[in-house]
């Protein structure tokens, strides 16, 4: 019974969550998500952004210039340039995302992290809400 509940929980929090949100019209911090993946270069980060778009696992692709990335890999410091895109969906897409882009991007661990949007444009949140479908 335990671990039943605890599988039923995301479930029964993201139904609460909405009920929450149609009830009082407010947005309920967390909903959605801004996630960063890092890219070697512009034509792949176009193609991964389109591929994301194409899924409908986001409503909104920023594309960033290049950066200067330092980092330790295979313990040496390295330094390289990289795009980065910004990526606004839903939270609860974030794991589908997640797995979609490891498998198609050419890095061997590709960075693909999050944060979820606390507060934002009541009406841009709404638009994302909108934008990307439910699970």
């Amino acid at each position: 019974v335990v671990t039943l509940s605890l599988l039923m929980y995301p479930v029964l929090r993201s139904l609460a969550l909405q009920l929450h949100s149609a009830i009082t019209g407010s947005y309920v911090a967390g909903t959605h998500s801004i996630a960063f993946i890092n890219c070697l270069n512009e034509q792949i980060a176009k193609d991964i952004a389109r591929a994301i778009m194409d899924k409908k696992l986001a409503a909104y692709v920023n594309i960033l210039p290049k950066s200067l990335a330092l980092y330790f890999w295979k313990g040496e410091l390295e330094e390289s340039t990289e795009i980065l895109l910004l990526v606004k969906t839903r939270t609860s897409k974030i794991g589908e995302l997640s797995n979609y882009v490891r498998s198609i991007h050419p890095f061997e661990i590709p960075e693909i992290i999050s944060l979820p949007i606390e507060q934002g444009n009541p009406l841009y949140l709404k638009w994302i809400e909108e934008s990307v479908p439910r699970d």
